[in-house]
């Protein structure tokens, strides 16, 4: 099964939802309509709520309550993606610029900020407070991840787990919570809710460490944003984890200049690129992403065989050869 027919499981599903966030951003402010649009626009590949949609087709059936979470996750994405850019002075956002290049940092924040807050006013009308916990609690722990990031930035010692850690925060809980949400608006057990956290936690962390092997070996014109972009903003990644480990002092001081400076000025992004291929830390950092993909496969066994355990499974290895 190829990325296209995973998603034409929830094509039509997806459609809905499209239309579904198009209502949600509307608002009688016309800078929050103009920003909505711009937003929307820019499209994206609709990964969490296509995993929340799959997840509700595994255990039930999709209803407008599916229809209407499903892009209240996607606003919550989207209100991260709006404060993050404006934190990493950010220019460039899928190929054109950012809302805060285009707005500016004032306008951008309270954007976001009106984003978050519809989010939570549209998924409380659903009155499913176990849903509406699982919202809050991953949204507090994007904003400790990211905060835990600000916090080491130009810090080189740092070890595997904290990265990895920061990662289940920034990233990996949205995608958990997208999959027991789904599961949720069906039939399920407590059991086959741990694994659809488990599965989503595990995906979501093959997602993040692949966006973090990308940052460093494709290019601007597939990401849609400058590569390298991690390391000049000073953030520690699992590839740069394990090439400190494995570098030479001197090639350490480097590359910590270039995370302190936030710089290529002391050592060029070419020569940084030249010690990962030295080293081998981007094949060391895809093994560790595929761990997490078999364990998000290994843990949907307890569900009955059906078109979208067999999409579920496929999407962490779809994650794993993805190209930006």
């Amino acid at each position: 099964m190829n990325r296209k027919k995973i998603f034409d499981l929830v094509k039509d599903e997806l459609k809905q939802v499209e239309s579904e966030f198009a209502r949600q951003r509307n608002s009688s402010v016309p800078t929050i309509n103009e920003i909505g649009k711009y937003i929307q626009e820019g499209g994206g590949k609709r990964i969490r709520p296509s995993l929340l949609l799959l997840c509700t087709k595994l255990c039930g059936e999709v209803n407008d309550s599916a229809i209407r979470l499903a892009a209240v996750v996607e606003f919550i994405h989207t209100a991260t993606l709006v404060h993050d850019d404006i934190i990493d002075g950010a220019r460039v956002r899928r190929g054109r610029s950012s809302v805060n290049h285009r707005w500016g940092n004032q306008i951008t924040v309270l954007a976001g900020d009106w984003l978050y807050m519809q989010s939570f006013y549209v998924a409380l009308q659903e009155r499913n407070f176990k849903i509406l916990d699982i919202l809050i609690d991953l949204t507090q722990r994007m904003v400790e991840g990211e905060l835990i990031q600000l916090s080491i930035n130009g810090t080189s010692s740092v070890r595997e787990q904290d990265v990895i850690g920061i990662a289940e925060r920034k990233t990996a809980y949205l995608f958990s919570g997208c999959a027991r949400i789904g599961g949720l608006l069906g039939q399920i057990s407590d059991q086959q809710e741990k694994a659809l956290g488990e599965y989503g936690l595990s995906v979501g962390l093959a997602f993040q460490i692949t966006d973090d092997i990308l940052d460093f070996s494709s290019s601007e014109g597939t990401l849609g944003k400058p590569v390298g972009s991690d390391l000049k903003e000073g953030k520690i990644t699992l590839p740069l984890v394990y090439l400190l480990q494995a570098c030479t002092d001197e090639e350490a001081r480097k590359i910590k200049t270039v995370l302190i400076k936030k710089e290529f000025h002391s050592s060029s992004q070419a020569e940084i690129l030249s010690m990962m291929k030295k080293y081998r830390v981007l094949e060391k950092a895809k093994t560790c992403a595929e761990g997490f993909a078999l364990r998000a496969q290994s843990v949907l066994n307890c569900f009955p065989s059906s078109p979208y355990r067999q999409a579920l499974k496929e999407i962490p290895e779809m994650i794993l050869v993805r190209n930006q």
